[in-house]
Parts: structure tokens; C-alpha cells; sequence
């Protein structure tokens, strides 16, 4: 099977996805944040020059274009690039794309696709790793799609540009250079289903986006140990497979969960409480987060490292939940 770049799956899926359906616009930015790849942006310019916009830096403004032309028939790609800067766009993400729906009885859709990378990124400093999946989480009305792969990249960005709702799809920069197999003509990943990315029997590792990679890393090294653990990747928050996790923690019966976002109130404590409320009885060993502590995130790379979910934070957690 072919191999391929995270960041070339993703530009593979959106060529694929404006030569399909006209409607698609792309807004703003490169999709690939200061990579040194984004020249590839350039090939998507040639072809679909008059579908493509770089408005002025406002977030606010071009969001509020984007969410105005899809409810007008149009079915916008904005990049938003550092997850941070969607604080700029709140207004009309959370309180105009997220609700318009159900304030309009299903009258009005919103096939927009708020494109943003998150995370700890090596130097980026408070204002520019923000994590902000787990405040959207709160947002009922907006889908959340969180890949890990360049398979998943890729498969997600083409179900959640096929989307009639307003969906966050969120990157991390440092997925761009991972390689994995891509099929040729793969299909669309559908919302909702989760991942097991590595098989075993011991304890159900649940990560997200790039610590998805870093929990691989933890788990192989493990093994050696004779630490069996299975990584599960849920790939979307909204909809949330938990029939998947709850299969594999019956399986093991312990759990650790692994995220960028922040402790308090982050996606981990909340896999944590919904395992709480319908998995209690599997469970052998209580629940473990290893999140980003909650702190701004320092611009210093030592104290960025010490904050994250690194491998010694959640190989730690691993051996105490099988201690």
C-alpha cells in the first residue's frame, strides 16, 4: 500500500474535494500554518484561483463571511490557523454557526468547516498552543473532528466538507511530517466511529490527535515491560464513539486517557466522567488523566515538555493503573 506525508493526505483530500463539488470555498491562510511545506498551497492557487480568498486578518470578519455564505448555499473551508485565534471568531462561531439550526427548526444549515491547529508546538508560548476543542465541546450545534493519521486526515477532512453542519476540525502541527498508508480511492471516514490503533489486553490508552503518536510510543516501549495496552482514538468529540471505549476497557479493565487539552474541565475529564456514568462496573482500578497542566504554556521548550502529556507523564500513569 502507498505511504504518505499527514500533510500530503491533506492536500490530496482537498484538491479532491473542490474538484467535486464547486460550492467549496477555501478562506484565509495556508492549511499548513509556517510549515515549510505550505508551498504545496500554491498548486491548489493554480487550480482554483477564484475559489480561494485571503481576507484581511480579522477572524471575526471572515468568519462571519463564511458562516453568511454557507447558510447562502456555499460550503466554506476557512483556516483559522493557531487554534488560538478562534477566541477572535467566538461571536460567530459559538453564538451564530452553533445554534442556527435549532433556532430556525431546521431551516437553516451551516456546511461550514472552521479549520485550526492546536497544541504544544515547541516554543509557541501561551498565546499560540492554545487547545480549544474542549471549550467548543461545550457548544451544542458543532461537530468536532480531531485526527490523528494521515489515513484519518484524510478520510475526516472529505466526510466533514460533506457535512451540512458547522464543523471545528482540528490539526496539530506536529502530525504534518508523520507518514502512514493511504489506500488509493479510500473512502470517507464517517463521524462518530473510534480507532483502535494498536491492539492489547492489559489497559485502554484513549488519546487524541498528535499524543495519539506519542501514546504508540509509549505502548511499544511498554511492551517490553510486559505492559500489554490497546490506543484507542476516538478521531471525533462530536459524535462520540463510547459504545468502542466502553469494549475495550471491558476488555482490560483499566484505563488511562492522554490529551493536550487542559486538566481542569479538558476532554479528558470528560471521557473520564462519561466512562464514570456507563463503565463504572468494568473498571479495576480507578481512572487516570495525564493532560496539560493547568497552566498558560510557557514559551521556554524544557517547561513546555514538563507541562504536556510526554511519554514519562503517561508511562508513569500506564504502571499505576496495572501496579
Amino acid at each position: 500500500m502507498r505511504e504518505l506525508a499527514y500533510y500530503e493526505a491533506k492536500f490530496e483530500a482537498l484538491d479532491e474535494i473542490m474538484s467535486a463539488d464547486e460550492r467549496v470555498h477555501l478562506i484565509n491562510g495556508t492549511f499548513l500554518s509556517l510549515s515549510p511545506h505550505r508551498h504545496v498551497y500554491q498548486n491548489l492557487q493554480k487550480k482554483f484561483a477564484e475559489r480561494m480568498v485571503a481576507p484581511p486578518i480579522s477572524e471575526l470578519g471572515f468568519c462571519g463571511l463564511a458562516i453568511g455564505a454557507a447558510m447562502a448555499g456555499l460550503r466554506p473551508i476557512v483556516d483559522l490557523s493557531t487554534g488560538s485565534f478562534i477566541y477572535e471568531a467566538w461571536p460567530q462561531v459559538a453564538n451564530e454557526a452553533a445554534n442556527a439550526y435549532s433556532m430556525s427548526g431546521g431551516q437553516t444549515k451551516v456546511p461550514v468547516v472552521f479549520h485550526l491547529f492546536h497544541g504544544l508546538r515547541g516554543g509557541g508560548a501561551a498565546q499560540h498552543s492554545g487547545s480549544p476543542q474542549s471549550m467548543l465541546w461545550n457548544v451544542p450545534g458543532l461537530e468536532i473532528v480531531i485526527p490523528s493519521s494521515p489515513r484519518d486526515v484524510k478520510g475526516l477532512l472529505k466526510t466533514a466538507a460533506a457535512s451540512d453542519n458547522p464543523t471545528i476540525f482540528v490539526d496539530h502541527t506536529r502530525l504534518l511530517d508523520v507518514r502512514g498508508e493511504v489506500p488509493e480511492n479510500d473512502k470517507p471516514i464517517p463521524f462518530g466511529v473510534a480507532d483502535i490503533k494498536r491492539k492489547g489486553s492489559d489497559v485502554t490508552l484513549i488519546a487524541t490527535s498528535y499524543t495519539v503518536q506519542v501514546c504508540l510510543k509509549v505502548a511499544a516501549d511498554l511492551a517490553k515491560e510486559k505492559i500489554d495496552i490497546e490506543v484507542v482514538d476516538p478521531r471525533t468529540l462530536v459524535p462520540f464513539d463510547l459504545a468502542t471505549i466502553l469494549a475495550s476497557i471491558d476488555k482490560t479493565h483499566r484505563v488511562v486517557i492522554a490529551d493536550e487539552t487542559h486538566q481542569s474541565c479538558g476532554v479528558a475529564a470528560e471521557i473520564a466522567a462519561r466512562i464514570a456514568e456507563s463503565g463504572f462496573d468494568k473498571l479495576k482500578a480507578p481512572i487516570r488523566r495525564v493532560s496539560t497542566l493547568d497552566v498558560p504554556v510557557p514559551y521556554s521548550p524544557p517547561l513546555e515538555e514538563h507541562i504536556g502529556p510526554n511519554e514519562k507523564r503517561i508511562g508513569a500513569a500506564v504502571r499505576a493503573a496495572v501496579a
